[in-house]
């Protein structure tokens, strides 16, 4: 009871408040929502990552499969937690797990400059297992996805490479809890990363192979988190090397480390919740969007510029 009235003393505040951020606003919506069921937003890609062209390979990409045990279609975990904007204990997604996860691979190509077709007149064709994916509310926050995906060459049908994708975290939600917004857009994050990766070793792998397909040249280069079940070439092993190009290298990344007066405010990065302060994380190098709050508290709003391999200190101080 003492936590579900923080939630109502804090939302109040933010409705009478004549300034409040998207954020707080996001959390009003959870808060008077009439469904538990957590919408997952599509990823979102800078602009000018998209191509204006696109590349001259054409891909089909089929329905992901469910083989997680135990889980209805929908079902993604539970949680012991008040969440805002969530009733019952289960966490169940709008749509089926495997329609989340092949919309986002779909995206990640289409995004990316490859001609996604619906049928068998693709030259090659992208399919997968969801081994799992999991997001339980305890202590701490805790997600798990695995994703396995196969791409064959559709005449010949000849597999061109197999592999799975791992991503797993936990976060401190803090003492005010979660709400179902926050859950949306930390697994549309984490999907993302899982769908990056697997795009960064399929294209390589493809780029290596047929690189008149994307006017580029191979070479090689590790890619983190990916282990490689199935790769053509006979100078590479089933290991995490795969073919990578120099015009696509991994996203350059760099230590983000957060503090705030007082610690243990909420901080949201480019809009997702990543945990309480003090923080320490790895984010993309680059100019990103930093927003804190905690309850009787002003919200605190700053960017700052990430620096590639380097670590980059931000201290924030809340007034009342």
């Amino acid at each position: 009871m003492k936590r579900i009235a923080l939630h109502l003393l804090a939302y109040g505040v933010v409705f009478f408040s004549s300034t409040f951020s998207p954020v707080s606003y996001a959390g009003l919506a959870d808060l008077f929502s009439s469904s538990d069921m957590i919408a997952v937003p599509e990823l979102k890609n800078p602009s000018s990552m998209v191509p204006t062209v696109k590349n001259a390979a054409t891909l089909h990409v089929k329905s992901y499969v469910d083989t997680r045990a135990g889980m209805s279609l929908n079902k993604i975990g539970i949680s012991s937690e008040r969440i805002v904007g969530i009733s019952g204990k289960e966490l169940v997604l709008d749509r089926e797990v495997t329609e989340l996860v092949t919309k986002a691979m779909r995206k990640r190509f289409d995004d990316a400059g490859f001609q996604l077709v619906d049928n068998d007149s693709a030259t090659y064709e992208l399919n997968g297992v969801v081994k799992e994916l999991t997001y339980n509310v305890k202590a701490r926050d805790e997600i798990s996805i695995s994703i396995e995906t196969t791409l064959k060459e559709i005449t010949t049908g000849k597999t061109i490479w197999s592999g799975i994708v791992v991503e797993k975290d936990n976060r401190f939600a803090g003492i005010s809890g979660n709400s179902k917004g926050d859950i949306a857009q930390y697994l549309q994050f984490k999907l993302g990363v899982v769908t990056k990766k697997t795009f960064d070793a399929i294209s390589a792998t493809l780029i290596s192979m047929r690189p008149d397909l994307f006017n580029v040249l191979p070479g090689t280069k590790p890619i983190s988190g990916v282990t490689v079940l199935f790769t053509p070439s006979a100078d590479l092993p089933a290991s995490s090397v795969v073919p990578v190009v120099s015009v696509m290298a991994p996203p350059k990344t760099g230590m983000l480390v957060l503090s705030t007066k007082p610690a243990r405010a909420k901080v949201y990065l480019g809009g997702v919740y990543f945990g309480l302060s003090p923080l320490r994380v790895e984010i993309e190098a680059g100019v990103q969007s930093v927003d804190v709050k905690l309850d009787g508290y002003k919200s605190a709003s700053e960017k700052v510029s990430v620096r590639k391999d380097d670590t980059t200190e931000l201290e924030l101080v809340l007034e009342h």
